[in-house]
């Protein structure tokens, strides 16, 4: 066999240097659903009774509106818990990839030696937004985290920048 038609040695991938999947926050489970949707029925249900034995019986349907309106909201929320956030970076590429909770893709790769990650902080409830900035554009990330979270996520994030900006050392 020649060299020209020799088989390519497979190439190595690139080593990960951050890998962060973010998703909305949910303190209510499934299971704390059903309690919390027991007791709004348990307590319209006695209220609707009380209603119809005082003779106000048209408050029932309102009391059926208001449990059906919690339900959907609840719903919504445990939808849009859908969506999430993947940032990974790499010596050679900050990638980020937005899902929507319909499913809707975003996708963005960036040069880690030309992003800069800015911060929107206020004094009183501390770091706000963070943004990716890479050639005028802003790309805003980590939407879903509280503030403390933002700040322990923005240091990690800010760690690989440089360590790809620095270049990869490996040791033998």
């Amino acid at each position: 066999m020649s060299e020209s038609n020799a088989p390519e040695a497979p190439r190595q991938a690139e080593p990960m240097l951050f890998s962060a999947l973010l998703t909305p926050h949910r303190s209510l489970s499934g299971v704390g659903f059903f309690v919390v949707m027991g007791l709004i029925a348990g307590i319209s249900f006695v209220g609707g009774v009380l209603f119809f034995v005082l003779g106000a019986w048209p408050v029932i349907g309102f009391l059926g509106l208001d449990l059906g309106l919690i339900y959907w909201a609840f719903r919504a929320n445990y939808l849009a818990a859908a969506a999430y956030e993947e940032v990974t970076v790499t010596p050679c590429e900050l990638h980020v990839r937005k899902v929507s909770a319909r499913g809707k893709i975003a996708e963005w790769s960036l040069n880690p030696a030309w992003v800069r990650l800015e911060r929107e902080t206020h004094e009183e409830f501390g770091l706000l937004r963070l943004f990716l900035v890479s050639r005028g554009r802003r790309l805003a990330i980590a939407g879903f985290l509280g503030p403390d979270e933002k700040e322990t996520f923005a240091k990690a994030l800010s760690a690989a920048i440089g360590e790809a900006k620095r270049g990869v050392t490996r040791s033998a």
